[in-house]
C-alpha cells in the first residue's frame, strides 16, 4: 500500500504534508503535489496534515479519483522532491472548494 494525492490538491498545493514525511516521498509540480509510490513507507503521518483532504491510502481512493493512482506514479518520476513547507498559493481560498480540477494540472516542461 502507498498513499496518493488526489484532485483536491490541484491549485491548492498546501505543503504542510511534506514537512512531516520521514522519507521525502512528496514530489512538487507547479500547482500540485504527488507521492512517489516507491518512496512512500505507508506511515499515514501526512494524511491529517492536509487541509483539503487530498491524501488517501491507495486502497481507499474514491472511485471517481482512481486515475490519480497512475497520475501520482507518472508525475513522481518527473517532478523534484519537496521536503519543506512553502507559502500557500495566493489564490488558495478560491480554489479549495472547487471540484473537477484535473484539467488544471500543470507539468514542468523539460
Amino acid at each position: 500500500m502507498t498513499f496518493v494525492v488526489v484532485e483536491s490538491c490541484i491549485k491548492c498545493k498546501t505543503t504542510e504534508c511534506v514537512e512531516v514525511c520521514p522519507v521525502e516521498a512528496f514530489k512538487e509540480g507547479p500547482n500540485f503535489l504527488v507521492i512517489d509510490p516507491d518512496e512512500c513507507i505507508d506511515c499515514a503521518i501526512c494524511v491529517p496534515e492536509c487541509p483539503v483532504d487530498a491524501i488517501f491510502a491507495d486502497d481507499e481512493v474514491p472511485e471517481d479519483q482512481q486515475d490519480f493512482i497512475e497520475i501520482n506514479e507518472i508525475l513522481s518520476e518527473k517532478w523534484p522532491v519537496i521536503d519543506s513547507v512553502k507559502e500557500r498559493p495566493s489564490d488558495y481560498e478560491e480554489w479549495k472548494e472547487i471540484k473537477d480540477k484535473r484539467q488544471y494540472i500543470e507539468e514542468y516542461l523539460d
